[in-house]
């Protein structure tokens, strides 16, 4: 995944750009970057930020850098922003998304001729460059992020900037949000709309799918019409947003909320305590709590001062150690209690199974598992959500495996159907893997209604297999 920001100031927009850059560090861990545009040029800044947070790797560059148009990502893949020089000027360009026909692409480019690119580690192209080569291929910078949302496979949102301003577009079908803020003499855009509510910027515009926008200090201009088709990813307000945003006028925190209470209202097991596996699965069970009236509580805490988060290192071990050891037992609480424990999902399994058996060694009597949205049994295919290499690492799909062999895309819809015999039966057998006292999913329609969207406007696809 990965997060990005722009300024457009009539002043020198680098403090706005590294705090507005670093309220997105929840949603990459890999790289951070800054390009700025100002009386002396372009200039840019890229750091590995695996073992130290954004601001304390870009200190010195919030100093030393100046501009009053900048962009910057936070990023869990490639090096970014990016800067090139073709027959358009020069421009600076950083983007989220994910490119499934690379390849494809690629070949094309080189069929074109006069065209290379840089390898990275592994033999990939860096994705944001071949978005650049794909814009490139048009006569200006519009018609190129037309020309680079319809040829991708995917999803693409991104920020070009250019001498004279900076290019806002939001994916083709907006699976990923993009927003303008603004105050006096600056404009901004940003992945999650809570980033610049500190900087005093005021909400000023949520792009739609597909638009492109020209923001200067002075405001944004509209240079490429929304589209009417939308499939926003639902699993942001389940769990990769942050808190304090809101996606197409529903805040994050809040559709937790009701997916906590809804939830509880298909529930009928009665405990001490209804608990979330921190951090996103907070906001669930105190809708849940809400709505039971079984008590919230913290059986154990997160200690966040110097653990980094859980998905951080390459090697899948290695983070399992990590969110396990950053989770404290309070013992007093968990002594021979009884509780509802909910995530805002299921992906492996590992880490909710160490999680439960935390419990039970400091003396759980039950720990009853509420995940916040329904099996996940197809790999996301739009974005980079997962580093997972199969969808056979997700347990609901290898439990399927296990019962039925080669699995037929029927069969899986099938499983997908919270009403039928072989979904009450798979989750049956995920909760005796994981060795939980109970187990009973989120359902599909009921976190839809959470969101209270038009679900024709909601991708779904990672439960149900349907865009």
């Amino acid at each position: 995944m990965g997060g990005l920001f722009g300024v457009a100031s009539r002043t020198d927009c680098v403090f706005d750009l590294f705090f507005g850059t670093d309220y997105h560090s929840h949603l990459g861990t890999r790289r951070g970057g800054m390009a700025v545009y100002g009386e002396k040029g372009f200039d840019r800044a890229i750091h590995n930020i695996e073992n130290s947070p954004f601001r304390t790797k870009f200190e010195t560059e919030s100093v030393d850098m100046h501009g009053n148009l900048g962009i910057g990502c936070i990023s869990d893949n490639e090096p970014q922003p990016l800067m090139v020089r073709s027959h358009l000027g020069t421009f600076a360009i950083t983007t989220v998304g994910r490119i499934n026909n690379s390849a494809e692409l690629v070949d094309e480019a080189f069929q074109n001729g006069g065209i290379h690119f840089l390898e990275m580690s592994g033999g990939s192209i860096n994705p944001t460059e071949l978005v650049a080569a794909l814009i490139n291929q048009q006569s200006s910078i519009v018609e190129g992020i037309r020309y680079a949302q319809e040829k991708i496979d995917g999803s693409m949102t991104m920020l070009v900037m250019t001498a004279h301003g900076i290019y806002a577009a939001r994916d083709r079908v907006g699976r990923t949000p993009l927003v303008l803020g603004k105050k006096k003499g600056a404009v901004c855009a940003s992945f999650e709309s809570s980033a610049f509510i500190n900087l005093g910027y005021e909400p000023y515009k949520e792009l739609g799918p597909a638009e492109i926008a020209l923001m200067t200090p002075e405001g944004a201009e509209t240079l490429s019409p929304p589209l009417p088709k939308m499939k926003f990813c639902t699993f942001m307000w389940v769990y990769y947003g942050y808190p304090t945003s809101t996606y197409e006028g529903v805040n994050v925190e809040v559709m937790r909320y009701r997916c906590g209470e809804k939830l509880a209202a298909r529930d009928d097991v009665r405990t001490d305590m209804v608990a979330g596996v921190p951090d996103s699965g907070t906001a669930h069970a105190v809708g849940y709590a809400n709505q039971s009236g079984i008590p919230f509580a913290r059986p154990f805490i997160k200690y966040t001062p110097t653990w980094p988060r859980s998905f951080m290192p390459p090697n899948q071990t290695q983070r399992n150690l990590i969110a396990r050891m950053k989770l404290i037992p309070v013992n007093a609480l968990i002594q021979n209690k009884s509780m509802v424990l909910i995530d805002d999902s299921i992906v492996r399994g590992t880490q909710l199974r160490e999680s439960a058996e935390l419990l039970y060694q400091n003396g759980a009597k039950e720990v009853h598992i509420r995940p916040a949205c329904p099996p996940l049994l197809f790999g996301c295919k739009y974005l980079n959500f997962s580093r997972s290499n199969s969808e056979l690492e997700l347990i609901g799909r290898r439990v399927i495996q296990h019962r039925e062999g080669i699995t037929d895309y029927d069969t899986l819809l099938d499983y997908a159907n919270p009403d039928s015999t072989n979904y009450k039966e798979m989750v049956e057998e995920i909760g005796k893997e994981l060795k939980f006292t109970s187990l009973r999913y989120h359902r599909l329609d009921d976190m839809i209604d959470s969101v209270e969207i038009d679900p024709c406007h909601l991708c779904t696809y990672c439960w149900s297999g349907r865009e």
